[in-house]
């Protein structure tokens, strides 16, 4: 069975056996889905409105902090309906390669940032992550 989420205009789906955390925040707020393993997806709403590169290109230098080392990929798409950009990110972590995706947004409702992460042992809850993005909608601005 699948749990929803819907708050500002923004949807998704994921496993009812996921954990979901919410907070809010000065700026707007963010919520994580996190797997039984360690698979996670986050997805946070700036009601300020960065710029959707500014918002991308901040979580991959967040990352770039703690693994210096890390490849990544700019790209561009259409995502949740909308154009996206962001970085497709790879890097090494207790021995295990981790794949991590980001992607900024804009809505109504302000600058969305979503970053999924699965490392490559868990070859299920990465098809999850896809299934839970492509669930992903926005009401129109």
């Amino acid at each position: 069975m699948s749990a929803a989420f819907d708050q500002d205009g923004i949807r998704f789906l994921y496993p009812e056996n996921w954990v979901i955390e919410h907070a809010e925040h000065e700026a707007g707020w963010t919520v994580a889905v996190q797997s039984p393993e360690t698979a996670f997806l986050t997805v946070s709403l700036r009601q300020d409105r960065p710029s959707i590169e500014a918002l991308a290109d901040a979580a991959l230098a967040t990352l770039r902090d703690d693994y210096p080392d890390l490849d990544s990929d700019a790209t561009t798409e259409t995502f949740a309906g909308q154009p996206s950009v962001g970085h497709d990110v790879r890097f090494f972590s207790l021995d295990l390669t981790n794949t991590c995706r980001i992607r900024s947004f804009r809505t109504a409702a302000g600058t969305v940032l979503v970053l999924s992460q699965v490392n490559d042992l868990e070859e299920r809850n990465a098809l999850v992550l896809e299934a839970i993005c492509k669930s992903l909608t926005v009401d129109d601005e």
